[in-house]
């Protein structure tokens, strides 16, 4: 298949619910999708095999990553990176961590080109104030992965008075790419025949549920709040993204989603979450992850899918395309996460709660 930019008479092709699975690929099986020069990776796959493999890809790219706090998936998706990378843009909310993994990051590759960012996503100030940051640096950006999220806990609301979990899982994310905006499309600018990347981490866990509540997003209520509930709705939010950026920018962004697996994170091991974890059965009394529920990743293996999604140009023409396990996996995702009019109406609303218009 030839790359090309999706156009608005031809995205119908690229996510259609009709004939899904025929754009998927099985974990574990190759695809005509793919160029025959592409390795196959699968479940066990790491970051660095991947990064190893498509370092070409890499090269030359300038990339930001959301939360990149250590012993997390996002930093070891800029590690991995940053061995090939031009630039690696880390964030964070918290300063002192963000320099903790910046260090970490130079200690082990002196020459890796780190930048730090901070950026608190349950803020639209702090949103606001990021982004005019990053607009004023001399390079495009070409890939943006929004990595970061809330933890999974009792019932919080945030400085604008969304739910923590949705604003910084979606809102937060919406409102920041849609501001850097001219550094993703000025990375496409100069080579046509390249196009911009924005990879949300999404979960399994978006297909629970009916998906987005888009009467209730922007209006939190303590008394119907369910915290595993919240998570699976802004994982859901992450997939309709996905495929409405890819949409609506005309070819001029792919947006891709990704289910990275079940890995015993940071986020994971902060005390407010460990009661929902243990009420279902995800990490034992002990606190730690119960084999019994899922098949676990390490953190190399669970960033993986991210640098897939970021750079395997058998993704070019598939844009908006939900991956699991280094694999594209449409028919693994939920029908209301991949409904366009959903993700039209969601990205509509959304505009709406911050107040701003997000064309292109």
């Amino acid at each position: 298949m030839v790359s090309g930019r999706m156009t608005d008479s031809n995205w119908s092709t690229g996510v259609n619910l009709e004939g899904i699975n025929a754009l998927s690929l099985k974990p574990g099986k190759s695809s005509a999708i793919l160029p025959m020069s592409t390795p196959r990776f699968s479940f066990s796959t790491t970051a660095e095999e991947v990064a190893t493999a498509l370092a070409n890809e890499i090269t030359g790219k300038n990339v930001l990553i959301t939360g990149t706090s250590m012993n997390g998936i996002g930093f070891e998706t800029a590690r991995v990176i940053a061995k090939h990378a031009n630039l690696v843009i880390i964030t964070g909310y918290n300063e002192e961590r963000l320099k903790l993994s910046e260090d970490a990051l130079k200690r082990e590759n002196p020459a890796a080109n780190i930048r730090t960012l901070v950026l608190d996503l349950a803020s639209l100030a702090a949103v606001r104030k990021g982004a005019a940051e990053v607009n004023t640096y001399s390079e495009p950006i070409h890939v943006l992965i929004h990595n970061a999220a809330a933890a999974i806990g009792p019932f919080n609301v945030t400085v604008d008075g969304f739910e923590s979990q949705i604003a910084t899982a979606h809102i937060g994310p919406f409102l920041f790419t849609k501001l850097i905006l001219p550094k993703l499309l000025a990375a496409g600018a100069p080579t046509p025949t390249y196009i911009p990347r924005v990879v949300y981490l999404s979960s399994e866990a978006h297909a629970f549920g009916n998906g987005v509540n888009l009467e209730a997003i922007g209006k939190p209520n303590e008394e119907t709040y369910q915290s595993m509930m919240a998570y699976c709705e802004a994982k859901s939010a992450n997939v309709l993204m996905g495929v409405e950026i890819s949409r609506r920018s005309g070819g001029r962004v792919n947006g891709y989603s990704v289910h990275p697996g079940a890995i015993f994170t940071n986020i994971m091991q902060k005390e407010e979450s460990l009661v929902d974890y243990q009420h279902f059965e995800i990490l034992d009394k002990d606190g730690q992850p119960n084999p019994e529920r899922f098949a676990w990743k390490t953190i190399p293996q669970g960033a993986a899918t991210t640098i897939v999604a970021a750079f395997d140009p058998g993704l070019n023409d598939i844009p908006g395309t939900y991956l699991v396990d280094c694999n594209a996996a449409n028919d693994k995702a939920a029908a209301h996460s991949l409904d366009l009019n959903h993700a039209q109406k969601l990205w509509d609303v959304t505009e709406e709660i911050v107040g701003e218009k997000f064309e292109f």
